[in-house]
């Protein structure tokens, strides 16, 4: 039995991480090409993609950028294929994609409940069966879902469709690791609860709302992005062969008490 260091090690693995150039996908590209992995990171920003590529090569890691549409099942495909022809296979998949308008449910207006269900599910739902199509053949694979401690809790206003979506990736999330044990890919989700990062910037500066939120925190702080590596990394290495099919609450106890 290998040392139990080893197992979180993900030397010679290849991670693909859409959405992973936003402020909790490059910590967490970041973290795994730490631990040995090469990662493809992809989005609608080749700019930022690039950026975040960069600073990892300079760190000594393995970095490509691969842009595109993840709710364009061909840009996802051809980002999966792009991860394969570099790096020579694709084991890990942490998908990141994701995102909110805020809006009262009574108004929320057709067009933008279409694109934030297809922001947050449709994306998940493409990337994973375009990493399956590439872990399959392997009969191996990590899969790492970026859900939300909204999945299973409401908040008071301006979330419907987020929340409906994240609910749902919950539920995908557990499909996709049913259907997929037997090809020996495991299939895992993170629901954080706020994280400091610009999507969410505009409501944590709001004293009212960030105090409101903090007082119901038992750990007494928001989330930071450097508070997921740890369970991402379990996750998505050896250390966590039999598990699948969870959702673990990064939320410093707020489902707790709820």
């Amino acid at each position: 039995m290998a040392a139990p260091e080893a197992r979180f090690r993900l030397d010679g693995r290849v991670a693909w991480l859409p959405g992973g150039a936003g402020g909790i996908g490059a910590v967490l590209a970041a973290a795994l090409a730490a631990q040995g992995a090469a990662v493809v990171l992809t989005g609608r920003n080749a700019g930022r993609c690039q950026a975040v590529a960069e600073a990892i090569r300079r760190e000594g890691g393995r970095a490509l950028s691969a842009p595109g549409d993840m709710t364009r099942a061909a840009d996802a495909r051809a980002a999966a294929s792009a991860a394969r022809e570099a790096f020579g296979g694709l084991d890990i998949l942490v998908q990141c994609v994701g995102g909110n308008a805020r809006h009262a449910a009574e108004a929320y207006p057709e067009d933008e409940w279409d694109h934030i269900l297809a922001l947050n599910l449709k994306a998940t739902h493409l990337t994973c069966q375009a990493a399956a199509a590439v872990m399959i053949p392997r009969r191996y694979g990590r899969i790492l879902n970026i859900s939300s401690v909204r999945s299973l809790l409401g908040i008071r206003q301006g979330y419907a469709a987020y929340c409906a979506a994240k609910a749902a990736v919950n539920g995908l999330t557990r499909q996709l690791a049913t259907e997929w044990a037997v090809h020996g890919i495991t299939v895992n989700a993170l629901a954080p609860t706020f994280i400091r990062t610009e999507l969410v910037a505009d409501m944590l500066s709001d004293p009212a709302f960030y105090n409101a939120l903090v007082a119901r925190i038992p750990l007494g702080r928001i989330g930071e992005p450097e508070d997921l590596v740890g369970p991402a990394l379990l996750l998505c290495s050896d250390a966590a062969a039999f598990v699948t099919g969870q959702v673990l609450l990064v939320d410093g106890g707020l489902t707790a008490c709820q």
